[in-house]
């Protein structure tokens, strides 16, 4: 009977890894697949466009299929693939010297409801205008739910330096946003706030 139970059982992130490492060829695959749609979402949330995201997801991924072994464990599997994700994502924007357009279509689907889908593009062109390292901030905090020492243990980079970051991120975006009817109990940046979260959770 618990045998049974243990050939049931899924593995976790941490020995999907350690399996990866030891030479199981199709446990990296299950690894990233379980995490494809939130690291996904994160790299099209700070990339400019969907071809970008695509390819600095790409990029992430060989960097932690051939980096697996030098993982320490000194923190979650999830949190080290956004990580590398994030890093790559600026990796590439940092490269980018032309900064098209985003086209409509490649953000979210055309068929979607409607007043969201307004809502959703506004915020989206906002964050592009937005540094980059403003950008990853906000995104990770207000969009992926992080807590600000975990967006800092994901960035490299101070807990002030986060929260400086995301202060300056919501009232940019309270500006460029400004035109949305924000509930009237809420100042702009933590109006903004709401809207992001609002917009961001199940894309």
């Amino acid at each position: 009977m618990g045998s049974r139970g243990d050939i049931q059982r899924e593995r976790s992130d941490a020995e999907l890894l350690a399996a990866h490492v030891a030479g199981d060829r199709h446990a990296f695959g299950e690894l990233f697949l379980r995490h494809q749609r939130q690291l996904h979402r994160l790299a099209r949330l700070t990339t400019r466009t969907a071809e970008d995201a695509e390819d600095a997801l790409q990029d992430a991924m060989l960097s932690a299929h051939r980096g697996a072994g030098a993982f320490r464990h000194d923190a979650a599997v999830g949190s080290w693939l956004h990580r590398i994700v994030v890093n790559a994502c600026l990796d590439r924007l940092r490269r980018t010297k032309a900064h098209p357009t985003v086209p409509l279509e490649d953000i979210y689907p055309v068929a979607d409801r409607t007043t969201q889908v307004e809502t959703a593009l506004a915020v989206q062109r906002a964050l592009m205008r937005l540094p980059v390292e403003q950008r990853a901030a906000v995104v990770a905090v207000d969009m992926q739910g992080y807590s600000v020492a975990d967006t800092a243990a994901l960035l490299g980079v101070a807990e002030g330096t986060v929260k400086s970051r995301c202060a300056r991120a919501r009232v940019r975006l309270a500006e460029l946003l400004g035109y949305l009817k924000a509930p009237p109990d809420l100042a702009p940046p933590m109006a903004v706030k709401q809207r992001m979260t609002d917009t961001g959770a199940d894309g």
